[in-house]
């Protein structure tokens, strides 16, 4: 959190800007600037007041600057919706535009960049590394750079050499991204002030696990270490949970420690956290049952909603979000009270909006983009919402839908999209006239994210490993850069090894 001495009259010169994705090197379609220019695309100075993905540092600044002592020049924030390889020419330009931005605002005491940590462009497997070492290059050793990333992050040295601080976050789902985006402001100006020496120390747990930090044991391990920050010389401890779904060499959960001057500190208390880490792992994921477990589960509830995640069709991961295995096996079982969304599929909103609202029509859904996705599920809805440029809450943050519509048919309602994203709050349901209080079954293509939108409202919540580009056991994905050998998928105990 920003801290008075941060509003002091010392005056700074600060450049903010954002550029991330999650890349799923195994997702069936690229991530291009269209992915960019429709999830989040802010050009310079033009960043709403709420924060986001690609902005939350911008507004810690911003709120700094307020305060009259600090000038702020703001650069490009953009993010796009997670996908495949970033093309090159993408990556490139956009990460172009920040650095000429960047240069334009020399002499600078401060930069700060959001970043996802997971961002992969055909040419470059660390793309935050390569534009952390580009902007170091820049503004020289003597200006505090640093970084907020997500927690499924690929932490690298090359992170590590050109920046002063990175933060994770700590919460899955992410409901912590504006006070860690103050807690990097708070340590760059500090750093720039003279007030401390970060240096950072980085441990491999050998290992690559999927943590749930809504539940224990995982909810106590977060909770000790934000305990430690603030004391004895640490400033900062981050676990990087890593991105299953991306194979680069620095594959893994990894733990990041960042002390003021007390290197050897650091390590230990790296290496220390990182055999906790290790000593959990298989404990620490939600689980997953089968489809058929989870339906044969949810009937013999009484009440509902009985909230149930796909977890293996999250466009969050980078899944195309159109898969349809849920939807027909309820079909199949004759399943009613069911609501299912956000169901990606541009080709059946059009042709429900030419049709319009109250229409009844033949409907293929769905199954359009890989093996994984299913077959297209072809059924007789209703066409019983119809919203125009949709959004949803995440957080204090607004996240697009594109134009939905909510159809119905054999006592199915699903809302269908035109803007890949995953579920994130009831509002998806209800901006068509969903209510999903009123199901008994809420089938949502998230793997965690929407459990802090639907978590009030759900009797259960279960999760569910359909087949999917995302699918929970990616122990058995092929990888061929990654780090080896690794838990689960190496046999023997896993290596607990200072990295940095």
């Amino acid at each position: 959190m920003l801290t008075p001495r941060d509003l002091e009259y010392v005056t700074m010169r600060m450049f903010v800007a954002g550029l991330g994705t999650e890349t799923n090197t195994f997702a069936p379609f690229p991530t291009s600037e269209r992915g960019f220019r429709e999830t989040e695309y802010f050009p310079a100075g033009t960043h709403p007041d709420t924060p986001t993905f690609a902005g939350a540092p911008l507004i810690a600044a911003r709120r700094l600057a307020a305060s009259g002592n600090h000038e702020l020049i703001e650069g490009l924030c953009t993010f796009a919706e997670p996908a495949g390889v970033t093309t090159r020419q993408t990556y490139e330009s956009l990460r172009d535009e920040i650095l000429d931005q960047l240069r334009a605002a020399m002499p600078v005491d401060v930069v700060a960049f959001s970043m996802h940590g997971a961002m992969i462009a055909d040419g470059y497997d660390d793309c935050e590394g390569d534009l952390l070492a580009r902007a170091r290059d820049i503004v020289g050793p003597g200006v505090a750079l640093g970084a907020e990333l997500d927690l499924h992050c690929h932490f690298t040295t090359t992170m590590l050499e050109a920046a002063d601080v990175l933060v994770a976050y700590k919460e899955y789902p992410h409901t912590d991204i504006m006070e860690r985006a103050e807690e990097l402001m708070a340590l760059l100006t500090a750093t720039a002030r003279g007030d401390i020496k970060p240096v950072m120390a980085l441990a491999d747990t050998g290992i690559l696990d999927l943590i749930h930090t809504t539940q224990e044991p995982a909810r106590s391990l977060v909770d000790r270490l934000s305990a430690m920050e603030g004391k004895d010389g640490v400033l900062s401890v981050s676990l990087g949970h890593g991105f299953p779904w991306g194979d680069v060499a620095d594959l893994g959960t990894r733990v990041l420690v960042v002390t003021d001057d007390r290197a050897e500190q650091g390590k230990k208390l790296a290496l220390s956290i990182a055999s906790e880490v290790t000593a959990m792992r298989g404990t620490m994921d939600a689980g997953y049952m089968t489809i058929d477990e989870a339906y044969d589960h949810a009937l013999k509830a009484r009440a509902g909603p009985i909230v149930m995640a796909d977890k293996s069709d999250n466009a969050g991961g980078g899944a195309p979000g159109d898969s349809t295995w849920m939807l027909r096996r309820a079909l199949e079982r004759e399943i009613t009270s069911v609501a299912i969304g956000p169901l990606w599929d541009p080709i059946a909103v059009a042709t429900c909006l030419d049709a319009g609202l109250g229409a009844t029509l033949p409907l293929r859904i769905g199954g359009k983009m890989c093996p994984l996705s299913g077959e297209p599920v072809d059924m007789t809805v209703t066409v019983t919402g119809v919203a125009h440029d949709a959004h949803q809450p995440f957080g204090p943050a607004n996240s697009p839908l594109g134009d939905c519509v909510a159809v119905s048919g054999s006592g199915i309602d699903i809302v269908l999209n035109t803007l890949r994203t995953q579920a994130f709050a009831p509002e998806l349901f209800t901006n068509v006239g969903i209510d999903p209080t009123e199901r008994h079954m809420v089938i949502v293509k998230s793997t965690q994210h929407f459990h802090a939108g639907f978590a009030s409202i759900a009797t259960e919540i279960l999760h569910v490993g359909a087949p999917g580009v995302v699918a929970p056991d990616y122990k058995n994905v092929t990888f061929k850069k990654a780090d080896r050998p690794k838990w689960p998928f190496d046999d023997g105990e896993p290596t607990i090894r200072l990295i940095a």
